[in-house]
């Protein structure tokens, strides 16, 4: 990073710093239900497909907080949009922790997750627009391996707090936590430049906007960059919903033995993204794409069905971690290069968010599957073909690599 970061204007630093603790606090936030999973079965007494529920909900609603966040950061300004959506998400977590039925945590995913689909939307587009293009690739790649210190800092909260806490009050003391990192983010926020861009689509109607991505010129792009939301999400999803659970139940593993485990991942989840954006600058988006998408099939079959010990296990994280990462850490640049200014936010939330439609149901569908052929297998089998559809979906696309977007060296200025 350091390269790329030591030759930024001030601006390009900022929206970096931004963008990156903004989507930290949504893994923070979104990641701390999955680890949960065990004590909200204990504590609602529901099954693993109703907790699967709980995150196909937030996947769903994601999508279209997704695709209406980008539309309002065409209509209305990247920055604006993004101080409504960090604090949309970050109350709803910390009103999770007051959920007293089964129901009334479901809604409030649902709300969680307009705001965590609308946030990533509006801070990839704003981090696209302000970096100069020939380091895009590693600066959003860096972007999104802030989903790693988020991620990690959920384990480390939630290793101590079930560690220290009566499990029956230990989640809702992790989400009441949710909402402290919002304050810092929604002040750095304020401080950022809005793109000339954004500005210049303040007259276009809001449907127009969101209708925009599939006119014909476009259509193709969305349609495929769709179908590449599909599988990255829902071999995401299929992988890390119930890994945890997966961990403890089926490997019976401690609560502070899995977090080690899930550690190992969480580090290699954030080495893959930084190198994933190095060579997507280097050799092209595609290239990049597939080989991290192959490496995935290989390695998520061999880590859930190879008759590994515990120490090989975890020595094969990492390049689980590592693989996984380079998918979600190549979109933004891709899906915001597919697009002219007007929609760019637009198409970029829906590419990347559609995907959060149809994988929202993995997370169920794992759940459901664990109870006829085990969790392990049922995990193995949805996060593969998923990851297939992105192979498939990337080698439809055009090579988009070093794309200059207009007026881009006014908003640098």
């Amino acid at each position: 990073m350091s390269n790329w970061y030591s030759e930024s204007s001030p601006l390009e630093r900022r929206t970096f710093w931004a963008s990156f603790g903004g989507w930290a606090l949504d893994a923070l936030d979104v990641q701390m239900f999955g680890l949960a999973i065990p004590a909200l079965i204990a504590a609602f007494g529901i099954s693993k497909a109703d907790a699967g529920l709980l995150g196909s909900v937030t996947l769903f609603f994601g999508a279209f907080g997704g695709w209406l966040g980008g539309a309002l950061g065409d209509r209305f300004g990247r920055v604006k949009a993004l101080q409504i959506t960090v604090a949309t998400f970050a109350l709803a977590t910390f009103a999770c922790a007051f959920a007293m039925t089964y129901t009334q945590l479901l809604i409030l995913k649902a709300v969680q997750g307009l705001g965590f689909g609308a946030e990533w939307a509006c801070g990839a587009v704003l981090m696209a627009e302000i970096i100069r293009p020939e380091h895009r690739g590693k600066a959003l790649g860096s972007v999104q391996s802030a989903w790693a210190v988020g991620w990690g800092a959920a384990v480390l909260l939630s290793a101590l707090v079930f560690t220290y806490a009566p499990a029956d009050i230990a989640w809702r003391l992790l989400f009441a936590l949710g909402l402290l990192p919002a304050l810092l983010i929604i002040f750095i926020r304020r401080g950022l430049k809005e793109p000339p861009r954004a500005i210049a689509s303040e007259k276009t109607p809001f449907f127009a906007t969101l209708s925009g991505i599939f006119h014909r010129d476009v259509l193709r792009a969305t349609l495929i960059g769709g179908l590449f939301g599909i599988g990255a999400h829902g071999g995401y999803a299929a992988l890390t919903t119930f890994l945890p659970t997966y961990l403890r139940e089926v490997r019976h593993l401690s609560v502070l033995g899995s977090s080690g485990y899930l550690a190992v991942i969480i580090v290699a989840f954030f080495c893959g993204c930084v190198a994933s954006g190095i060579i997507s600058d280097r050799i092209g988006r595609r290239v990049n794409v597939a080989f991290f998408a192959s490496a995935c099939i290989i390695t998520v079959l061999i880590y859930i069905f190879a008759p590994l010990t515990n120490g090989e296990m975890l020595v094969l994280g990492f390049p689980l971690g590592f693989f996984s990462a380079g998918i979600p850490a190549s979109m933004a640049a891709l899906f915001s290069e597919l697009y002219p200014a007007g929609v760019r936010g637009t198409g970029v939330g829906f590419c990347y968010n559609f995907g959060r439609i149809v994988s929202a149901a993995f997370p169920f569908l794992v759940g459901f599957l664990s109870d006829h052929i085990g969790l392990g297998p049922a995990i193995g089998i949805d996060a593969a073909f998923a990851y297939s559809l992105v192979l498939i979906a990337v080698l439809l696309l055009p090579e988009t690599r070093g794309k200059v977007f207009e007026q881009a060296a006014a908003t640098r200025a």
